[in-house]
């Protein structure tokens, strides 16, 4: 069985911490690199997957 805990192991104390950082505004300069790798992907995507429709449709009108 535990024992009820009413008092708290440490006592808060009065004073600020001192590892605390001081407020900053986080600004986010550039985006992340793999943004870039996702974008470059889906346009190289895009391109492949036009140029297989062309293909098809070529195909299609030539039967």
């Amino acid at each position: 069985m535990v024992p009820d805990q009413t008092v708290p192991a440490t006592p808060p104390s009065s004073e600020p911490l001192a590892e605390a950082a001081p407020d900053r505004k986080y600004v986010e300069n550039k985006p992340p690199r793999g943004l870039y790798v996702r974008v470059f992907i889906y346009v190289i995507a895009t391109h492949v997957l036009l140029a297989m429709m062309s293909l098809v449709v070529i195909a299609a009108n030539n039967r």
